[in-house]
């Protein structure tokens, strides 16, 4: 199958770019519900004229519909939906599985791409898309070539992965760094960066959550071969410039003509102290940077001639045609392009006085095609003798036949409507859970309903406490490694797992667990509550909002330092070292909080809030089934007089943090 150049639409000159320069499709977003808010983006008759533009040239539009929907906002994500359908949109680009089921519900035609916001690393994870309905999936930045591959041999859905454009610290859908500290959040679309600031582990100003820009251009022929049919470039807050640059390299390096001087234009138009190939080849050298200002300068140099590229047309699209003039007859044009097959028709030849046209000439006029996308693949001419059609009247047929080429069709959007469920009753008293750190900070007696440790903790600890399994969030290439540890867990007695990743629920389903969802699903709404167990909601969830959502047994984080960010790269290991940091790794802001590193001896590391939240007395105002208590560092004797400070309403004089559930995020 032929690779798909997909590139990012944030303006109309941007669509433009990419369509002239070489793109098969490109992806962009409305208004409202997409992970760019901050672009020009599209609406209305903008939204209808860029598919009607991207479609005349033969390129697909891909919706971005990829943030978390309340249940307040679910019947906005419908009309979003019924308009993109209405306008010919070829496929949405989904986070919230909330969303997802409603478009499979109400819309059985629209065709569904996972988000590489939906956080989803292992095989078990893209299977459970596939039997969601998601037809392509967007494989994670993080992820090895030998890993992409083990993706590509379990699942029979489309692989798209990004081989150019920013590089996010945290694995996308689990970052909620910028949510907490601005109350701008990245899984609305409205990320602020707080990363690319200072965020240091040795305490010397250092940026050490921002990395350099993804750059696997040269990588291509590499990822032709694992099976992954589009390439995706990141950039929909960049300028036009740089979408046709990107492009123009990704279509170089498909023909095998992509050299090193094209890899200095792309850095010249936006780089962050250069490219990294990130995860891809597995050594993870080199990974981090910042803008500077020599990055910034090099680009007035390459932005005209960048330009140029899009400045015209391109004669990208091949047409065939066939023309016929019979004695007596209309003359007609048949011309077959972009799938589809138009005849036109014109005038009755006449008898040539002087001298008849001919089949090279009539070629000749057919083929004068420029200032279109098109150029002549193949024409066909059928005449009698000794007749004229006039060149006008050639020429005529020529547009004509372009014209209903490029046509827009109308579309029979088959729809039903959302039912929105009703705001739930209010739970009696809520119960607690909780999950530790260590087994250590178990008090006895301690009254939780259900209580969870680590995956790593020992096989004495799980039995002599009861305890449930938290499988990691973070499982790039650990599949295997997690089904061993699970089937032994399962073989002692454990009988519960909390998990906040998709495959992680389905592979502790399928090997007989109680599994309950975790907060890394982020369930933000009524429709993914209900899919899964007892689930935690997402914190980035008003306690109103959490209230009115309505599905069994579900429940908050009540108490907790929350993780911000789950990296696979430690920011700790590449400053200092792990000798140094004796997992005892802390990030300080600019502010001067500090921030607690930790590792695991699964694939990735947590970044946690220096304050954690505290809802104590805020007991009557908390209307979900349960509240979780997350512990991280509190010592036994803090946590039993933490748990007795909520059975009292006590209220918290030390530091802390009413987290988003006040607030709420943009």
């Amino acid at each position: 199958m032929e690779l798909e150049i997909l590139a990012p639409c944030g303006s109309a000159e941007s669509l433009t770019a990419a369509v002239r320069c070489g793109a098969n499709a490109v992806y962009l977003g409305t208004k409202d519900m997409n992970a760019r808010r901050g672009a020009d983006n599209f609406d209305g008759e903008s939204l209808k004229n860029a598919i009607e533009y991207a479609h005349s040239h033969g390129v697909k539009v891909y919706i971005t519909l990829n943030t978390l929907v309340s249940d307040d906002e679910m019947g906005a994500a419908h009309a979003i939906v019924l308009e993109a359908l209405k306008c010919g949109a070829d496929a949405f680009i989904v986070q919230d599985l909330g969303v997802a089921k409603m478009m499979r519900d109400c819309f059985p035609t629209a065709k569904l791409h996972a988000s590489t916001q939906c956080s989803v690393s292992t095989p078990d994870g893209f299977k459970a898309l596939e039997s969601m309905g998601f037809a392509r999936a967007v494989i994670p930045r993080e992820m090895s070539l030998d890993e992409i591959k083990e993706i590509r041999r379990s699942t029979d859905m489309e692989l798209e992965m990004f081989v150019h454009g920013a590089l996010c610290m945290c694995v996308s859908g689990q970052c909620y760094l910028s949510g907490m500290l601005g109350g701008r959040s990245g899984n609305r679309g409205l990320c602020a960066q707080p990363c690319r600031l200072a965020f240091s582990a040795d305490n010397s100003g250092s940026c050490d959550l921002s990395l350099k820009d993804l750059s696997l251009i040269s990588h291509i022929k590499e990822i032709e071969g694992t099976g992954v049919i589009s390439l995706k470039i990141e950039g929909r807050m960049k300028r036009p410039e740089y979408v046709a640059a990107a492009v123009t390299a990704c279509k170089k390096a498909i023909d095998g003509a992509y050299v090193p001087d094209d890899e200095a234009v792309l850095k010249s138009v936006f780089s962050r102290s250069g490219f990294t190939d990130g995860y891809f080849t597995g050594t993870r050298a080199d990974m981090f940077g910042t803008r500077q200002k020599e990055d910034v300068v090099a680009a007035a140099g390459v932005l005209k001639e960048l330009a140029h590229l899009y400045d015209n047309e391109n004669p990208l699209l091949p047409i065939d045609m066939a023309f016929t003039c019979r004695k007596g007859e209309p003359v007609t044009l048949t011309a077959s392009a972009l799938g589809k097959t138009v005849t036109v028709t014109g005038a009755t030849p006449e008898k040539a006085i002087n001298k008849p046209i001919t089949a090279e000439s009539v070629t000749a006029r057919l083929e004068k095609l420029g200032g279109t996308q098109f150029y002549a693949q193949n024409v066909k001419v059928e005449l009698d003798d000794g007749l004229i059609v006039p060149a006008s009247g050639i020429n005529a047929l020529r547009r004509d036949a372009i014209a209903k080429l490029t046509a827009s069709e109308n579309t029979d959007v088959p729809c039903t409507e959302h039912t929105a469920k009703p705001p739930r009753e209010k739970a009696a008293k809520p119960y607690y859970t909780a999950r530790f750190a260590s087994a250590e900070q178990i008090p006895e007696n301690h009254g939780f309903k259900r209580i969870f440790l680590p995956i790593w903790e020992s096989d004495e600890a799980f039995v002599k406490h009861g305890a449930g399994v938290e499988v990691p969030r973070g499982l790039f290439g650990a599949e295997a490694r997690l089904k061993s540890d699970l089937a032994h867990l399962k073989a002692i007695g454990v009988t519960k797992a909390l998990c906040g990743n998709l495959g992680a629920y389905k592979t502790a389903q399928e090997l007989g667990f109680e599994v309950y969802g975790d907060f890394g699903l982020n369930v933000f709404n009524s429709e993914s509550a209900a899919m899964f167990n007892s689930p935690i909601l997402s914190y980035e969830l008003t306690l109103r909002q959490a209230g009115r959502i309505n599905a069994d047994d579900i429940g908050v984080i009540g108490y907790g330092k929350l993780p911000l960010m789950l990296t696979r790269n430690c920011p700790v290991k590449n400053r200092t070292g792990c000798e140094k940091c004796k997992k005892h790794g802390v990030l300080t802001d600019r502010k001067g909080y500090e921030f607690k590193v930790k590792c695991s001896p699964y694939p990735c590391v947590e970044i946690y809030n220096p304050l954690p939240v505290y809802l104590g007395d805020r007991m009557d105002e908390i209307t979900t089934d349960f509240i979780h208590f997350y512990f991280t560092d509190e010592a036994k004797e803090d946590i039993i007089h933490l748990v007795n400070m909520y059975k009292n309403g006590d209220k918290m004089f030390d530091n802390y943090t009413r987290g988003l559930y006040y607030r709420g995020v943009k």
